[in-house]
């Protein structure tokens, strides 16, 4: 993890999981299994004559095993982007949460000499070297979310904001609350995994938004981004605490077992934020009736710009809407709020969880 902007991921390293061997490089199913509903990222309009047929180019790409539901889309994002280009070949690695066992597919795309590579590492620092390997035999890469802490081991950085995920849900806590009349309120937060540089960013975010409206945080307890310890953290603060105003999730995921938990309780004098932006946090909101009544983005459709931009700059090619003749050296979306308002248009971005 690195202690600068680009900011690292929102998920850790200490995920654990069924390892998958990496081996041999195989072009990627470009179909979702009919049984899989998530949605991927809905591109819009084509953006000028940077999407006309160009300069046929193979896209190699690796992340870790879909064992949640936003690495899940990662995936499928970045397959549903590249199909749409009929001058992408995208071949894909074996998934894995095992540190030598990308490296040795990335090793696999390096040898098949792609044109580009789109790299979500395990571990920027322990991958840092296989992603110079790459940079080093003439292959841009593309480093995805994880940042590398070698800028020469990468061409082109894209990923979340974590510290402005934090100021999203700070701001929307406070002007509510604001609204409310209320004075003193008990704010809680359900963490992600306390040690990690990502959620300090996004409780840090999250507690300066909330001083500009001259409120703090209550409590806060880490949940380790699970659902099982969701639910235990949910149940645990609403027990210590007999009245709450507002509760911010951190995570989506984690978050099934928090809406469980205060399913469960009967509680509703308070209002509660979620993370990330699933499908079924959208649902919760568009619904209504609950809790629930916004959720930050950290948008997994990252995965389709990133194709899209390694695409890019394997044709030689910059981004339309931008003056300079070359793809940014770095890209940091922006996280937004979804509402009841908006939760139409941010639907089809939405991942399952």
């Amino acid at each position: 993890m690195r202690n600068s902007s680009p900011r690292p991921s929102r998920r850790g390293v200490l995920f654990g999981g069924a390892v998958i061997a990496a081996g041999t490089v195989a072009a990627a199913c470009t179909s979702n299994d009919e049984k899989d509903t998530s949605p991927v990222a809905q591109t819009g309009a084509a953006g000028g004559d940077n999407d006309k047929p160009g300069k046929q180019v193979t896209i190699g790409f690796s992340a870790p095993a879909a064992d949640h539901g936003w690495i899940a889309a990662i995936a499928k994002n970045a397959q549903a982007q590249a199909k749409k280009y009929s001058d992408v070949t995208f071949r894909s690695v074996e998934p894995t949460n095992d540190i030598n066992q990308q490296i040795s597919a990335v090793e696999s795309l390096i040898s098949a000499k792609v044109g580009a590579l789109v790299l979500l590492p395990n571990d920027g620092e322990q991958l840092n070297q296989v992603a110079r390997k790459a940079m080093d035999a003439g292959i841009p890469v593309v480093n995805l979310d994880r940042v590398f802490p070698d800028k020469l081991s990468y061409r082109t950085w894209i990923g979340g904001d974590n510290y402005g995920m934090g100021v999203s849900a700070g701001h929307y806590v406070g002007k509510r609350l604001k609204q409310k009349g209320v004075s003193n309120p008990v704010i809680v937060e359900v963490q992600g995994i306390a040690t990690l540089p990502l959620t300090q960013e996004r409780s840090k975010g999250f507690a300066d938004a909330l001083k500009s409206y001259g409120y703090t945080v209550t409590a806060k307890q880490d949940a380790k981004f699970t659902v099982e310890t969701g639910n235990q953290v949910a149940s645990n603060l609403l027990q210590a605490h007999k009245k709450i105003d507002a509760l911010w999730n951190h995570d989506d995921d984690q978050g099934v077992g928090v809406l469980a938990a205060i399913k469960q309780s009967g509680r509703k004098e308070f209002f509660m934020v979620g993370g990330a932006g699933s499908a079924n946090a959208m649902r919760e909101i568009k619904a209504g009736g609950g809790v629930l009544e916004a959720t930050v983005t950290y948008p997994p459709t990252m995965a389709a710009s990133a194709v899209r931009l390694a695409r890019l700059i394997a044709q030689g090619k910059g981004m339309a809407d931008l003056v300079e003749l070359q793809v940014p050296q770095s890209v940091t979306l922006a996280s937004e709020t979804v509402t009841k308002d908006n939760v139409d248009r941010y639907m089809p971005l939405g991942f399952e969880s």
